[in-house]
């Protein structure tokens, strides 16, 4: 957005404390200024050890208090990127800018490079909440929300920590009807392609070496969710993923796999249905049926909680929007 040229304009400045934190709040090139500036529809001026923020008198007010609060973060050795800034700035959308600080209090776990892994909004951080307390969650929502990749964080933390003894993995491997036979390769080779978003998170948790020998030595299963039928899963922590693409006797079936001492989350998004149009949806149902039942737990994620450039969430809202009109 711009500023308006007959809005009253107000400018206040706030200091920096060292070329290192400003580095880290400023980003490549002063990217994050940038989205500081276009998500507050304010001008951010450095000037040397000053930034000077000019705008509305809310919106200037709420950045400075934006900008003290990334200081203080940048000062406490905490990474600003990009998905941090775009995380503060919907949490000033929605009035939550308080608790901003708090996400950064809890590591989940560190990640191959050593770097810590923290959920980056509210709505991740009522996610593993749920994981924490229940013994079947459902993370629903659109892509970039992070479901895949935090359940995936959880069950490797799980799993260090001695809670479950394997972590399976699965989704539906053909939108219509798994029909593995017909593509050609082993059983891994016809899967792969379909588990590629949760193979990525692996590698960025475990680096590619070892997650390779937690899966030669089944550790780590990775299975289409057919190959689910008949089996109890004990001391496993079990992720589905793309369930929206499960029919309603398949969610059933999964979900009646819970053994003793695991855990399951299913992540799906309801507005990317794939499945042949007389077929139904088994997330949708089971959101229906099951949402007041004791030890399950529901996540609605919104375009709000999307932590991936500012644009996917706009393009989200406008094909919802469409969705509603048509």
């Amino acid at each position: 957005m711009l500023l308006t040229e007959n809005s009253e304009q107000v400018k206040q400045n706030i200091t920096i404390r060292n070329q290192q934190d400003a580095a880290n709040i400023f980003g490549i090139n002063d990217s994050n200024l940038t989205l500081i500036e276009e998500g507050m529809n304010v001008k951010i001026h450095a000037f040397g050890d000053q930034l000077d923020v000019t705008g509305d008198e809310d919106d200037v007010n709420k950045t400075i208090t934006f900008l003290r609060i990334l200081i203080k973060l940048s000062g406490n050795k905490i990474s600003i990127g990009a998905p941090d800034v775009v995380s503060g700035l919907k949490m000033i959308e929605r009035g939550t800018l308080d608790y901003f600080e708090d996400l950064y209090k809890d590591e989940l776990i560190k990640d191959y490079g050593g770097k810590p892994v923290r959920v980056r909004n509210f709505g991740q951080r009522q996610y593993i909440n749920a994981i924490k307390h229940n013994d079947i969650t459902f993370g629903i929502g659109p892509a970039g929300t992070g479901k895949t990749y935090l359940a995936v964080v959880m069950a490797v933390a799980a799993l260090k920590k001695g809670t479950v003894k394997r972590i399976i993995l699965t989704r539906p491997a053909v939108e219509a009807g798994e029909s593995l036979g017909f593509l050609p390769g082993d059983l891994k080779e016809k899967v792969d392609p379909y588990m590629r978003p949760i193979y990525d998170a692996l590698y960025a948790i475990l680096g590619t070496e070892h997650t390779g020998r937690l899966l030669e030595r089944g550790v780590i299963e990775v299975a289409p969710l057919a190959y689910m039928r008949g089996r109890t899963l004990d001391e496993a922590f079990v992720i589905l993923d793309e369930a929206q693409n499960t029919t309603q006797e398949q969610m059933k079936m999964f979900l009646t796999r819970l053994g003793f001492g695991s855990t399951m989350i299913v992540n799906g998004d309801i507005s990317q249905i794939d499945l042949p149009r007389n077929a139904k949806s088994g997330l949708v149902q089971a959101k229906k049926i099951l949402n007041n039942l004791p030890h399950i737990g529901f996540i609605n994620f919104t375009s709000a909680d999307v932590v991936r450039h500012p644009v996917v969430a706009e393009i989200i809202d406008a094909y919802d929007e469409t969705d509603k009109t048509e």
